[in-house]
């Protein structure tokens, strides 16, 4: 079994508020320009959950890229925003580890490999073409994370066969 620190865990439902986007693996650079642009607007949400949380939500719904949501956590009072997407997680049990620097996609190779040897798989939504072994990954980062150099969470929705 690979040595990933990691822990299953149940996370309840949450509402979240920010901006999306359909990326492409071509144009990845855009990914930067999202996540600037809901940092500065996090102050526009008067019931935020906790501004110094952004949560990166990835749906790999196109064969050449991802739909990503950069988020935060919201009350059920928060209204909608101009220009903001609203976007309700239900609750799910996920694989939650940590990337603490350097390569990101080694993080995610062990995570596959953890996966090939584990009683779980990722969840894939019925009825939902996705075009990636990890379908859904949502990433927590913290305000204060270097970002040439990022430490956070990640959370991998699953399921047991």
């Amino acid at each position: 079994m690979t040595h990933l620190k990691y822990e299953i865990k149940q996370i309840p439902a949450y509402r979240a508020m920010g901006l999306r986007g359909d990326i492409s693996f071509q144009h990845i650079e855009a990914i930067a320009d999202l996540i600037h642009t809901s940092i500065t607007r996090v102050d526009e949400l008067q019931y935020v959950v906790n501004k110094e949380v952004r949560l990166g939500l990835s749906y790999h719904l196109r064969p050449d890229g991802f739909t990503y949501y950069s988020v935060y956590e919201v009350q059920k009072s928060q209204p909608l925003l101009e220009g903001m997407v609203d976007i309700h997680v239900p609750e799910m049990t996920y694989f939650v580890t940590s990337h603490q620097g350097g390569s990101v996609e080694a993080t995610y190779q062990q995570i596959m490999e953890w996966f090939k040897e584990s009683e779980y798989i990722p969840l894939r939504e019925e009825g939902i073409t996705y075009f990636d072994e990890l379908p859904i990954k949502h990433d927590i980062h913290h305000r204060t994370s270097n970002p040439n150099d990022p430490h956070f969470e990640i959370r991998i929705p699953i399921t047991k066969p």
